[in-house]
């Protein structure tokens, strides 16, 4: 009977402990095929930039090519729901945006709910923007740019890439705090916005600025100010739109998701990767050319910032009365 019992006992702690192997086993062999990064993006913007620069990372890391693959539409939308219904396997990702936490707000009847739907994994930068105008534009600071506009109210063209997006968010808290009235022109995306700024189809833009700095250097483009607190390193003759505006600060940021469900195992894997990533002296310097910032967290604390930034913008948009259009 004892000879039974303590049978039995190992076989219970064998059953008990192989759920855990298996994870473990899952993790070690991830990746075993190449891994989609779905961007809600066109091609050449910031998004697609700094995914591609994490997705070669990645690949060269893990062994497994990380395919970018761009699903532009409805304010990344469209890119959210795929990756939201897809397998919790690892294999399919979402570059993440601050159009995460602005859509829930903004779209009613969305097929998916990002909280419960994505799994947040890690984040990678945040990103400043710049308010910029074309050059034939007759403002040269932000204080003459408002004066301008409040002279001349509804004939000023304000870019950017989407209802949602943290240029649009830019653009409408900076009229509502200042009291002026732009007609929003949104594009699908940060590069048909820009291209629609350097012809002279639109006045302002508040870009990403991985997509404008080499304008901005060349004299294409006529930057006014940053969204940051703080003047940026990239910029340093650049002053914060906050000098003119007291109390105004945009900040957006990117990270990746994976399917809701995912193996934690997995979740963790690509954190520690990515976080590599933005410890790493040629990454951060070359997220810094683009004027992001590395911000790396786990994933724990990445479901917490993506939380708070749903509801402050949630509150912006509400106070503002802010609508998709």
């Amino acid at each position: 009977m004892k000879l039974m019992r303590r049978q039995f006992l190992r076989l219970a702690a064998g059953g008990v402990a192989l759920p855990t192997l298996s994870r473990m086993a899952t993790a070690q062999a991830y990746p075993s095929r190449p891994v989609r990064l779905v961007v809600g993006f066109p091609p050449g913007g910031p998004a697609d930039i700094v995914a591609r620069l994490i997705g070669q990372w990645l690949s060269e890391r893990l062994g497994q090519q990380f395919v970018i693959e761009n699903k532009p539409g409805a304010a990344t939308n469209i890119a959210t729901e795929e990756v939201a219904h897809s397998a919790p396997d690892g294999y399919t990702l979402l570059f993440v945006t601050i159009s995460a936490a602005v859509n829930a707000t903004l779209y009613k009847g969305l097929n998916f709910n990002f909280i419960r739907d994505i799994a947040p994994v890690a984040s990678i930068s945040q990103l400043p923007l710049v308010m910029e105008v074309h050059p034939s534009f007759p403002a040269r600071t932000v204080s003459e740019f408002i004066a301008y506009a409040k002279a001349n109210p509804g004939k000023i063209n304000m870019a950017s890439s989407g209802v949602g997006s943290g240029e649009y968010l830019a653009g409408e808290l900076f009229e509502m705090v200042t009291g002026i009235n732009l007609v929003h022109v949104p594009y699908h995306g940060s590069a048909p916005a820009l291209t629609a700024l350097l012809g002279g189809q639109v006045q302002v833009y508040f870009s990403p600025i991985p997509s404008t700095i080499q304008y901005i250097r060349a004299g294409t483009l006529r930057a006014l100010a940053v969204t940051s607190a703080a003047r940026l390193d990239v910029l340093p003759d650049i002053p914060t739109v906050g000098a003119s505006v007291p109390g105004y600060e945009v900040t957006s940021w990117q990270g990746i998701g994976a399917p809701g469900g995912t193996p934690a195992e997995i979740i963790d894997k690509l954190n520690k990767e990515i976080d590599g990533a933005l410890a790493d002296s040629k990454f951060k310097a070359r997220l810094a050319d683009l004027g992001a910032q590395a911000h790396a967290s786990t994933p724990g604390e990445f479901t917490q910032f993506i939380a708070a930034e749903t509801e402050k913008w949630g509150h912006v948009m509400q106070v503002a009365g802010i609508k998709a259009k």
